[in-house]
């Protein structure tokens, strides 16, 4: 997966509005798209994305219904697509039948939320066999050792944590997120490296590429939009974002 740099990754709940919502977000500067689905036990998600994921549960949005979303989002535009969903989704389905599922949908990556990477062995297999890029999380409260594991383990693009706990719109990031960068940067090499939870600002967007981040992702902020005001809330709020990649 080739990501632009600087980039602005949009995720949005795997639901029946989620095509039209990805065109509205692309149209906004989004560069990758990624898709939640939908969990009961979301232990990486706050109230906003966990009640945009139950809605969907409500809906009867089941992971191969949201891997055909994915395939009708991939026939609208023309940006990567990241599914990212928690470890008992994908064992359930099967970790080789759910990569090769989803890359025939389109995914150009996978990230598993609560899959580590020493933890990570089957299902990282399975990825590589299905040509999709396996990417993992680190954390203010990760350990060196641990940040240089995932980001020596990730593939297309790392995910940085920017805040300390579950996801959801913030005030500010977190003070440790240059050193984070720093370091993740350092343990990543010509990998990409975009920072997320609690990214709900442009001037968010603007510290993280000023610590050295190759980009950004919107989560919690973005479905509080998509509720708010729909697709042009969403796209209204994206631009916003990007303009924060220049600087």
């Amino acid at each position: 997966m080739n990501i632009p740099r600087p980039s602005l990754a949009v995720y949005l709940m795997a639901d029946d509005d989620a095509p039209a919502l990805a065109e509205a977000a692309v149209r906004g500067g989004a560069t990758v798209i990624e898709l939640g689905i939908p969990y009961s036990d979301p232990l990486a998600d706050g109230t906003t994305i966990q009640r945009a994921a139950q809605a969907a549960l409500d809906r009867g949005v089941t992971p191969r219904r949201a891997l055909e979303i994915l395939r009708e989002i991939d026939a609208r535009v023309d940006v990567p697509l990241v599914p990212m969903t928690y470890g008992a989704i994908v064992e359930g389905y099967g970790e080789e039948d759910f990569c090769r599922d989803a890359a025939a949908a389109g995914a150009e990556g996978l990230i598993v939320a609560d899959v580590p990477p020493e933890e990570s062995g089957v299902l990282r297999d399975a990825a590589r066999d299905a040509g999709i890029d396996l990417i993992h999380l680190v954390a203010p409260t990760s350990r060196p050792e641990r940040i240089r594991a995932a980001a020596e383990a990730s593939r297309g693009f790392v995910y940085l944590v920017a805040a300390v706990g579950v996801t959801g719109a913030r005030e500010s990031l977190d003070v440790r997120v240059a050193a984070l960068v720093e370091t993740t940067r350092e343990a990543a090499g010509d990998t990409p490296v975009l920072g997320g939870f609690g990214v709900s600002r442009r001037e968010h967007v603007q510290g993280l590429v000023a610590a050295g981040a190759d980009g950004a992702i919107v989560g919690s902020a973005a479905i509080d939009a998509i509720e708010r005001g729909g697709p042009e809330a969403l796209e209204e709020l994206v631009r916003d974002l990007a303009a924060g990649l220049a600087g």
